[in-house]
């Protein structure tokens, strides 16, 4: 069945300025092409590939006739899962696709936000593109403008278990795009009737099969964890620039960093991280030849080790998710070329859990450290010299005063519960739906615990950042190296010093902010 048209993407230019256009239905797309899409930075077409097209119309004509033929096919001319049983005739089959759309909206929690609720439909289209789920163009080009214009179904993040895929989250997709069901749409909640109708577009009337193959994948938790990914991966810069704050805010000793010792343990993870903060610390400062103290304590000395470990783990999660990312993940699958008709499990997100919970469990990690590397900053006993708390009240006044202490405690309590998620989600399938269901993947749990993780070490990480920045200007302007004055200078741009006991948690809020719109200069997150 693998040919030219194995699936889905193609850059180039948009006639509009500063706007990439990605053509779905070639070749295969990358993580950083749904990310982008997913936050609007880049737009996504459908191919007019004549031949691409032809290769669409050929499924959906192939499982046209099967229907005429009046072969029995799942969830076409039968039932859903365990009602694969119950024969449903074709005069039904428009009534049978609606109402699956409609009695699995029964999700809960609080919705998925814009940009994740948009990687999920880039997932879905990607998915559909590869043209072996039967269904029109038009399902391919409304997917597509949904994406585009930020016509975004609102989906209950909770009530997936991750096979047959993700039914609920996105049984709410399929119901938007035939016009039922709430929306967001220019920045404001409406229905999905009237967001189509403002676009003058018009409702789908979802063909047998269609519904299904909308429904019956993994998408929800493919884009999920694409975005879990490239948080991930840019998390891992920071935690390098911070280490190297660290090293010289603690007069640490930058030899441990040295890359003979990461050739003879050649983890690559571990060298680039070891190579990142070297490059960071640009040659700065090494260890005051005064410290009583020979080598580091773990939190700086095997920053590189612990770290290291998600770096590693990093390029198996992308290869997992990008083939499922450009994969057929429903069921049943129709080659268009044999015109075969395939029952599968593809729709069960094992590979996308264990992604998720792989890489989770390294982001906790990654909090703890710079959650005992904080614990260093602020103790005197630890800090070589610096005062207690990070207080920079001097004089008799100073005892009032207590600088980073409840900062720290801050940090600690995200760290723990960080650690308290990260129990792999795979190990609690469960059987349902009448025991139809009876091995279940729980990938979206897995990344919705995976992107929760990642959220809460950010924020570890910016109370870290604003301690270190207090902690360079008790030592000196000298003690910083560039990687830490281009930080320090970006901070201080919305978070003043902390001069004396004041409230922090905007400082936090603010920096927070500059760092998931990319604009902390963290250095170069490439691999």
């Amino acid at each position: 069945m693998a040919n030219e048209l194995d699936s889905c993407v193609v850059m180039q230019r948009s006639k509009a300025p500063g706007c990439d256009v990605v053509v779905v239905g070639l070749r295969p797309l990358t993580l950083e092409q749904v990310v982008r899409i997913a936050d609007g930075d880049a737009r996504v077409e459908v191919s007019g590939d004549p031949t691409y097209r032809e290769h669409l119309a050929r499924g959906v004509a192939m499982l046209e006739g099967h229907v005429k033929g009046g072969r029995r096919i799942y969830g076409v001319t039968t039932g859903f899962g365990d009602s694969c049983g119950t024969d449903v005739g074709v005069a039904e089959g428009r009534a049978l696709a609606l109402n699956l759309t409609r009695y699995h909206r029964c999700g809960t929690g609080r919705p998925f936000d814009d940009v994740e609720t948009a990687a999920i439909l880039v997932a879905r289209l990607v998915s559909l593109a590869r043209g072996y789920s039967a269904v029109r163009i038009e399902v391919l080009e409304q997917l597509a403008l949904f994406a585009n214009r930020r016509v975004l179904p609102l989906i209950p993040s909770e009530g997936s278990v991750g096979a047959s895929g993700d039914l609920t989250p996105l049984a709410y997709v399929a119901a938007a795009l035939a016009g039922e069901g709430d929306v967001t749409f220019e920045g404001r909640p409406c229905p999905a009737a009237a967001a189509l109708g403002a676009l003058a577009a018009s409702p789908l009337t979802l063909e047998p099969k269609e519904a299904l193959a909308l429904v019956n994948g993994t998408s929800a938790m493919t884009g999920l964890a694409i975005l879990a990914y490239d948080r991930a991966q840019h998390l891992s810069r920071l935690a390098a620039a911070l280490t190297a704050m660290a090293v010289e805010a603690l007069r640490g000793e930058a030899g441990h960093f040295d890359a003979r010792i990461f050739e003879l343990k050649p983890h690559p993870g571990q060298a680039t991280f070891a190579r990142w903060v070297r490059e960071d610390l640009g040659g700065g400062p090494t260890r005051d030849a005064s410290t009583a103290r020979l080598q580091d304590r773990y939190s700086l000395r095997c920053a590189p080790h612990a770290v290291g470990v998600l770096l590693d783990v990093l390029p198996l999660a992308r290869s997992f998710l990008e083939t499922e990312l450009n994969s057929v993940n429903d069921n049943p699958i129709v080659d268009p070329d044999s015109g075969d008709l395939l029952l599968s499990g593809n729709f069960y997100g094992g590979h996308v859990c264990h992604a998720m919970d792989s890489i989770k469990a390294c982001v906790a990690s990654v909090a703890d450290l710079l959650d005992r590397q904080l614990a260093l900053l602020v103790n005197p006993a630890t800090s070589n010299g610096l005062p207690n708390n990070l207080v920079a009240v001097e004089g008799r006044a100073a005892a009032t005063h207590h600088g980073f202490k409840a900062m720290q405690i801050t940090a600690s309590a995200l760290t723990a519960e960080a650690s308290k998620l990260t129990m792999p989600a795979s190990a609690f399938s469960r059987s349902t739906e009448n025991h139809n269901q009876d091995k279940v993947s729980l990938g979206t749990i897995a990344a919705r615990d995976c992107l929760r993780i990642i959220e809460l070490t950010e924020t570890v990480a910016v109370v870290h950042l604003l301690a270190l920045c207090q902690a360079v200007e008790l030592r000196g302007p000298h003690a910083m190296g560039p990687r830490s004055i281009a930080l320090h200078a970006a901070v201080r741009e919305v978070a003043e010093q902390n001069h004396c006991d004041r409230p922090m948690d905007r400082d936090i809020v603010a920096v927070l902010e500059r760092y998931r719109e990319r604009r902390l200069p963290i250095g170069d997150v490439a691999l």
